[in-house]
């Protein structure tokens, strides 16, 4: 295994292709490490969160020069002010990272990865910081079992939950796994809102010419929210329509809208991508409060979804108490921290 360290954009463009077949095979696959997605996600550096960084990508070959495993990762500085290193994505709007390998590659790609960061070729660092790994991730393991080998110190903490819902084959048997005073509260909503003498409907934006305007509606309604307003500044902004551009273009955006009569009352901003849809962010206007907009729009895209063959319903990070009301099992993501001696 041959490792090679890429740190110009120039670079990591070149290997789109080999990333992302790479990461269908990976021992986690999600929409956060596309190649698409980090690249934009590093253009705008997480909408501002990290505007001092550098890039540190750490790609494996093996003697055919195919492309084992790849740790996409940045330098930057930690709450401490510390030099460390993070994965691209980091860390408020990626809500799952790793690194990309095969599960046969792990072990041999993490002990090729602490080599290089411990030897004399490697970048200042104190520690490594990596964030928004599902707790189920066998790079923790593989980590906690190298470390000592390198006179590291390796720690792990939950951070988050990150419920997901199983989908079954049809939504009559979804409604039945819910718990009876839930299961009735959604069948209500739904019925209340579609017996609304106005119309509601909903749909999925698909057209790229009205994808800005789509977007710029979603974040109106987002500032309705006090502390959504706060963090959407000018740079998080672009961030979001450059996702949005980048998922729309790849083909797995999934930005969907209740409207009541010619007004939305309602957004999701997801991802529908490897058999899963992704519940990034949401909006509701507040002046259709009393139709409980939000929670008929994902009753429907549930509903949809089960309909479309899809088989999760991943309510991403979060502990919300409707995601749990829907149906939402807990999964935790973790914090891992690796530091010298």
């Amino acid at each position: 295994m041959q490792l090679e360290v890429i740190q110009t954009e120039t670079e990591w463009g070149t290997i789109v292709d080999e990333w992302n077949q790479l990461l269908k095979e990976s021992i986690t696959h999600v929409p956060f490490l596309r190649h698409e997605y980090l690249t934009a996600w590093w253009k705008h550096r997480g909408g501002g969160e990290w505007p001092e960084s550098t890039l540190y990508i750490i790609a494996a070959r093996g003697n055919d020069g195919r492309l084992l495993g790849a740790a996409p990762i940045f330098l930057s500085k930690n709450h401490a002010g510390e030099s460390a290193l993070f994965l691209i994505g980091s860390i408020e709007i990626s809500d799952f990272l790793d690194i990309i390998v095969r599960e046969d590659d792990l072990d041999i790609f993490l002990d090729a990865i602490l080599a290089h960061l411990t030897g004399p070729d490697g970048p200042d660092w104190s520690s490594l910081e990596w964030y928004n790994l599902l707790e189920t991730s066998n790079t923790l393991s593989g980590i906690k079992n190298l470390a000592s080998k390198y006179d590291l110190l390796f720690h792990q903490e939950r951070t988050q939950p990150a419920p997901i819902i199983t989908l079954p084959s049809d939504f009559d048997e979804y409604l039945a796994s819910l718990d009876n005073r839930y299961r009735r509260e959604l069948q209500r909503k739904i019925r209340n809102a579609m017996g609304y003498f106005i119309p509601v409907e909903w749909y999925d934006v698909e057209d790229e010419n009205s994808l800005e305007n789509e977007i710029n509606d979603f974040i109106l309604m987002m500032r309705e929210e006090e502390e959504k307003d706060v963090f959407l500044t000018e740079e998080m902004v672009s961030q979001f329509h450059a996702i949005a551009q980048t998922a729309l273009q790849a083909g797995w955006l999934k930005l969907s809208f209740l409207m009541v009569g010619k007004e939305k009352a309602a957004g999701y901003f997801n991802f529908d991508y490897d058999d899963r849809i992704w519940v990034y962010n949401s909006c509701i206007a507040r002046k259709f409060g009393q139709l409980s907009p939000g929670i008929v729009l994902m009753g429907l895209l549930i509903q949809d979804s089960i309909k479309e063959g899809r088989k999760e319903f991943d309510l991403m990070r979060g502990d919300e108490e409707y995601k749990y009301h829907l149906g939402g099992q807990d999964r935790f993501i973790v914090h891992a921290t690796v530091k010298r001696k």
